[in-house]
C-alpha cells in the first residue's frame, strides 16, 4: 500500500471511530429540556412551542436573555441561582410549574446550563446581585408612608388604588413582544412571580421585571427622590394588601342566624365566615379557554331556616361591558388559541352557581360541566347586564330558564376591581325543577365565572370543581331542655346521698320516699 493510501485509510478509520462519539455529545440538560420544556418554550427556546399560543402570559423566549425574576440590576442577565430558583419554584400566576419535586438536583442544574446556551449574551461574565440592606420594622406609620409612596411613584396607574390590577393603564399593557400582559393583582400574593414575602416584593421593586412593563425603582433612590427605607415601606404596604395563601376547604358552611343579611353589603356579612374556591380555565368542552381572568371566588353563606343567602366576591379589573377594555379584549382574542373570531359585541361579566336538582345520596354528583341531558343541574345564573335567573343546565350549551314564580332575589356591586354578588331564595320550593334546600345535608355546589372584557362567554371561562354547601341545623328544643333536666336529677340524687349519709351516722330523718 502506498504512503498516500495508508494515510487516507488512517484518516477514514479515525473519522468512522469519531462519528459515533460526536453524535453522542448531546449538550448537558438537552434531554430534560426536550422532555419537559420544549412543548411550551419551543425546541430552540424562542417561546414558540406548540402549547404557547394557549397561554397568557406566553412562555419565556430564552434567546433574548430577558428573565423577569432576578437578583441582578434591571436589564441584566440572571445569575445561575436566579434561573435555578425559577425552575424550582415555577412562576405563580402563569402556566409555569415548579420542578423541584419532580427533577433531581443534577437534572435541574443541567437544565440551568442548557437554558443559557439559547442566548449568546450568556457568553459574557455574569453580573453580581444587587446589594441592599434589610427591612425596617413594620408599623402603622410605616404602612401609611408606604401607601404615600405607592401613590407618588404611580403604582396605582397599573395596579389600581386598591391593588387589584385595575389601574387606568391596565387595558393597554403589553410585554416586550407586544403581547397583552395583565397588571398583577396585588391582593393575591400567592400568585406573585418570585414570591410574596416582603423581601421578595422589595427585590422586584429594586430589579424590575425584564421583558414586562414593571420597571426598577432603584434609579429613584439614586436620584434621591426616595430612600431605600421608603422603598421598603412600599414593599411592606404591598404585602399588607394580600392575606396569606388561602386555605381551600371542601365545605362552605352556611351559618344559622336569627336575622338573614338582606343586601350585598349588609354589615351582618362581617361576622360570617369566608371560604375560598379556586377556579381554572375550562379546557374540556370546545371551544376551550386557558387564560381566564377570575382565578378564585370567596363564598359566604347564611340561613334563617326559611331562606338561604349567598355572598360571592371576586376580583375582576373591569366592569364589563366596558368600552375602555375593548382594545384589550380584541388583542386577547387575536393572540389566544383556540382561534375564535372577535366580534364587535361588548360582553358582560357573569357568574353561575351550580347545584344538582335534588340532593344526592352519598358522593354521587351530576356531570360538573353544567349537567347532562339525562341528569340536569340547577343553576343560579347572574349577568352584569341583566341580573340573576334560575335555570336548568343539560350541558354548557344547553341552558334553559326555569319558568313560574321565583323567590330568588339578587343584588350586585362593583368597585375598585371587585364584584360582590348577593343571591337569596327560599329553602323549600314547590317547583320540581328547583332544588329543595335542606339543613344538615351536604349539597354539591360548583361555580363558573366569565370576564366579558377578556373575551369570555359560553364555554370560554373559569370553572371550579364540586364543593359542598352545608346549612347548619336548627338546634332542637330538647337540646335546651336537657341541661335543665340534668340539673334537677343531680339535685335529687344529691339529696338522696345526703339523707343516707345522715341516717348512717345517726343524723336522723327518714330517707326520701320512706314510710
Amino acid at each position: 500500500m502506498s504512503t498516500k493510501g495508508f494515510a487516507i485509510g488512517v484518516a477514514l478509520s479515525a473519522f468512522v471511530a469519531a462519528a459515533p462519539a460526536a453524535a453522542q455529545e448531546t449538550p448537558v440538560g438537552k434531554a430534560i429540556y426536550d422532555k419537559w420544556c420544549a412543548e411550551c418554550h419551543g425546541e430552540d427556546g424562542a417561546g414558540d412551542g406548540s402549547a404557547a399560543a394557549y397561554m397568557l402570559p406566553q412562555p419565556r423566549d430564552f434567546t433574548t436573555g430577558l428573565y423577569q425574576i432576578r437578583t441582578t440590576p434591571s436589564g441584566e442577565l440572571p445569575t445561575d441561582d436566579d434561573i435555578l430558583r425559577m425552575i424550582d419554584e415555577g412562576m405563580p400566576g402563569s402556566a409555569m410549574p415548579g420542578w423541584k419535586e419532580y427533577l433531581s438536583d443534577t437534572e435541574r442544574n443541567d437544565l440551568v446550563q442548557y437554558l443559557k446556551t439559547f442566548s449568546p449574551f450568556f457568553e459574557d461574565e455574569a453580573p453580581s446581585p444587587v446589594e441592599y440592606g434589610g427591612p425596617p420594622g413594620v408599623n402603622e406609620e410605616g404602612l401609611a408612608e408606604g401607601k404615600e409612596f405607592y401613590d407618588k411613584i404611580e403604582c396605582w396607574k397599573c395596579h389600581g388604588q386598591a391593588g387589584r390590577g385595575d389601574g387606568p393603564s391596565a387595558p393597554t399593557l403589553e410585554d416586550d413582544w407586544e403581547l397583552p400582559i395583565r397588571a398583577t393583582d396585588l391582593t393575591e400574593g400567592w400568585n406573585f412571580n418570585g414570591g410574596h414575602t416582603t423581601e421578595a416584593i422589595f427585590a422586584r421593586l429594586m430589579t424590575g421585571l425584564n421583558g414586562a412593563p414593571m420597571p426598577s425603582f432603584a434609579d429613584l433612590i439614586d436620584a434621591e427622590f426616595m430612600t431605600e427605607e421608603q422603598l421598603w415601606r412600599v414593599a411592606q404596604y404591598v404585602k399588607s394588601l394580600s392575606p396569606e395563601t388561602p386555605e381551600v376547604r371542601e365545605v362552605v358552611r352556611a351559618a344559622l342566624v336569627e336575622t338573614l343579611p338582606t343586601s350585598v353589603d349588609d354589615p351582618a356579612w362581617d361576622a360570617i365566615e369566608r371560604f375560598y374556591i379556586p377556579l381554572v380555565g375550562q379546557i374540556i368542552v370546545e371551544p376551550r379557554w386557558f387564560a381566564p381572568t377570575v382565578d378564585g371566588v370567596w363564598a359566604q353563606a347564611a340561613h334563617d331556616a326559611q331562606r338561604v343567602a349567598l355572598r360571592l366576591t371576586w376580583n375582576d379589573p373591569s366592569e364589563s361591558p366596558n368600552p375602555e377594555w375593548e382594545e384589550w379584549r380584541q388583542r386577547v382574542v387575536s393572540v389566544m388559541e383556540p382561534s375564535v373570531e372577535a366580534t364587535d359585541e361588548l360582553l358582560s361579566d357573569a357568574l353561575t352557581v351550580q347545584f344538582p336538582t335534588t340532593i344526592p345520596e352519598g358522593m354521587k354528583r351530576p356531570y360538573f360541566l353544567m349537567g347532562a341531558q339525562d341528569e340536569p343541574v340547577y343553576l343560579l345564573s347572574w349577568n352584569s347586564g341583566g341580573g340573576a335567573t334560575e335555570a336548568l343546565g343539560r350541558g354548557m350549551n344547553a341552558i334553559e330558564p326555569i319558568g313560574g314564580a321565583s323567590t330568588l332575589t339578587t343584588e350586585s356591586t362593583f368597585d375598585d376591581g371587585q364584584w360582590r354578588l348577593y343571591l337569596s331564595r327560599d329553602l323549600i320550593t314547590e317547583s320540581a325543577d328547583r332544588l329543595a334546600i335542606e339543613t344538615g345535608r351536604p349539597i354539591p355546589m360548583a361555580i363558573f365565572a366569565w370576564d366579558g372584557s377578556n373575551g369570555e362567554s359560553g364555554t370560554q371561562g373559569a370553572i371550579s370543581t364540586w364543593y359542598f354547601l352545608y346549612l347548619d341545623q336548627p338546634t332542637e328544643n330538647i337540646t335546651y331542655a336537657f341541661p335543665v333536666v340534668a340539673v334537677l336529677l343531680t339535685a335529687v340524687l344529691g339529696l338522696v346521698i345526703i339523707a343516707r349519709a345522715q341516717r348512717a351516722t345517726g343524723g336522723g330523718g327518714p330517707e326520701p320516699g320512706s314510710d
